[in-house]
C-alpha cells in the first residue's frame, strides 16, 4: 500500500475533504472497487477488503451517505417524532426502534414535536423534504394538513402508541380509552367508590380520562373530580394536584393518574400529609416505568409493551422501504394491568 503523502491534510481543506478517489489511490484499487468493498463487501476478496479498510482508517474517510442515497433513491434514515424527550414513557420504544432499524441497516433521526399540532406540522414539512426512508409518529396524525402531506409524500409511515381504524399508512398501538375503562373497572371491583382523576392535558391522556369517567359512570359513580396538569407531567404536578383535590374533596379513596410520574408525586404528597397509601387513599398510574415497582408502596399501573411497538414499527418501515409487502399493517399490541401495593 502506498503511504499517504504528508501534504494530504492541507490539500484536504481546500478540496472539501478526503474523497473516495483518495482512498482508491491509497489502496491501489479503483474507486468502484472501494465502493463495493464499503457497500457490498461480499462482492470483493478478503485481501481487497483489508486494503480498503486500512486506507479508510489511515485517511479517516467517511462515506457520503447522501450521495449513495441519491444514487439508490434511499437515504437509510428513518425519522421518528416524539412529543418530548423528557418523558421516560417513550424511551423503551425509541431504544427498540433504534436497535431494530440498525439491524436492518437504517439509522434513526429523532425529533421533538411537543403536544401541539402546529409544531408537528412544521416538523413533518422539514422531514418530508429530506426524503427519509420512513417516518414513525408517536400517536395519531390528527392535523389534516400533516396527514395530507404524509400521504402525498409516498414515504412509509407508522403511527404508534394510539389506535384508529383509519391510519395514514401503518399503525402499531392500543386503545387509551380501553386502558381507562379497564383500570376503572379494576378499582371499582376492589371496592373504591370515591375516585378522582389527575391527567396531563395531551390527547392520549384525555382519552384515558374519558375511559375512566365512562366506566365509573357505568357503575353508578358520576361526577368524578378531574384535575388537569400540563404535559409532560412531573412529580411536582402530581403533588400539587393531590393537594388541590384533597382541599376540595377530602373523602377521596383512590386517585387515577395519567402517568406513573404523577402517581409517584401523589404518593409522596399523601405521605407528606400523613396519609397511608393505599389504606387512606389508593393511587394508580400508567406506563409501568422502571421506578414503579421500586416506589414505596410499589405503584399499581398499566403496562405497555413499548419494546414490541418499536420492533414492529421498525420491521414495517424496513420491509416497505425494501419493497416487501406488509400483510397486517394495523397491529393492536394491547396492554396489561399490573397490580401492586399502591392500589
Amino acid at each position: 500500500m502506498t503511504p499517504i503523502k504528508a501534504g494530504a491534510r492541507s490539500a484536504r481543506r481546500g478540496s472539501g475533504g478526503i474523497t473516495l478517489q483518495h482512498v482508491s489511490r491509497l489502496a491501489g484499487v479503483s474507486a468502484i472497487t472501494v465502493s463495493r468493498a464499503l457497500n457490498n463487501p461480499d462482492l470483493v476478496s478478503p485481501e481487497t477488503r483489508e486494503k480498503v479498510r486500512a486506507a479508510v482508517e489511515q485517511t479517516g474517510y467517511v462515506p457520503n451517505l447522501l450521495a449513495g442515497g441519491l444514487a439508490s433513491n434511499r437515504s437509510r434514515l428513518v425519522a421518528a417524532l416524539v412529543p418530548t424527550i423528557a418523558g421516560p414513557v417513550f424511551l423503551e420504544t425509541i431504544e427498540a426502534l433504534t436497535e431494530a432499524l440498525a439491524a436492518r441497516g437504517y439509522q434513526l433521526m429523532l425529533g421533538q414535536s411537543g403536544y401541539g399540532e402546529s409544531r408537528e406540522d412544521a416538523l413533518i414539512d422539514a422531514i418530508v423534504g429530506r426524503r427519509p426512508d420512513g417516518v414513525v409518529l408517536t400517536g395519531i396524525m390528527r392535523s389534516p394538513e400533516g396527514r395530507r402531506r404524509l400521504i402525498a409524500s409516498g414515504i412509509p409511515v407508522v403511527e404508534t402508541w394510539d389506535l384508529t381504524p383509519t391510519p395514514v399508512d401503518m399503525l402499531v398501538g392500543f386503545s387509551h380509552g380501553q386502558v381507562g375503562e379497564v383500570a376503572a373497572r379494576f378499582l371499582v371491583d376492589k371496592g373504591y367508590r370515591r375516585p378522582a382523576v389527575v391527567t396531563g392535558d395531551d390527547d392520549r391522556a384525555n382519552q384515558r380520562r374519558r375511559g375512566f369517567e365512562n366506566a365509573f359512570a357505568a357503575r353508578g359513580i358520576a361526577g368524578v373530580p378531574v384535575f388537569t396538569v400540563p404535559a409532560p407531567t412531573t412529580l411536582g404536578s402530581g403533588r400539587s394536584a393531590l393537594r388541590a383535590l384533597l382541599q376540595a374533596h377530602s373523602r377521596l379513596d383512590v386517585l387515577c393518574c395519567s402517568s406513573d410520574v404523577l402517581a409517584h408525586g401523589a404518593i409522596v404528597e399523601a405521605q407528606a400529609q400523613g396519609l397511608r397509601v393505599p389504606q387512606d387513599i389508593a393511587v394508580m398510574g400508567f406506563g409501568d416505568l422502571a421506578f414503579a415497582r421500586d416506589a414505596h408502596p410499589a405503584i399499581t399501573t398499566v403496562r405497555i409493551d413499548g419494546t414490541g411497538i418499536g420492533r414492529i414499527a421498525a420491521g414495517f418501515i424496513a420491509d416497505r422501504a425494501e419493497g416487501r409487502p406488509v400483510d397486517e399493517s394495523l397491529v393492536d399490541v394491547g396492554f396489561s394491568l399490573v397490580e401492586r401495593g399502591s392500589a
